[in-house]
């Protein structure tokens, strides 16, 4: 079993830039792949990035280039550094994780936090 809590939303001007953390509780934080998804008002849960348990990352279209996953494994903790922020990037994020073999890690996740806050005013 994995808890996982975000932090480090906020309000941020469009060009700007902001880190989420997800802290992770329980054993075996290093085996799990880690992924950030996010969820606009009126709109579906989408796939943002994620970082394999070897540490592998992969990003949607729509946010390469602009933000990074990364994890830090004696901290029990993955992190989602975002530059150059457009409104549009406006949503609450969500912190996932999943175990197994690293197959569609865009879907799949077994464990998902409660989700931070971000604005981006334009």
């Amino acid at each position: 079993q994995v808890q996982l809590v975000e932090s480090g939303g906020g309000l941020v001007q469009a060009g700007g830039s902001l880190r989420l953390s997800c802290a992770a509780s329980g054993r075996a934080f290093s085996t799990y792949h880690m992924a950030w998804f996010r969820q606009a008002p009126g709109r579906e849960r989408e796939f943002v990035a994620a970082m394999t348990s070897g540490g592998n990352t992969y990003y949607a279209d729509s946010v390469k280039g602009r933000f990074t996953i990364s994890r830090d494994n004696a901290k029990n903790t993955v992190y989602l550094k975002m530059n150059s922020l457009k409104p549009e990037d406006t949503a609450v994020y969500y912190c996932a994780a999943k175990g197994g073999i690293a197959l569609d890690l865009s879907r799949g996740y077994d464990y998902w936090g409660q989700g931070t806050q971000v604005t981006v005013s334009s």
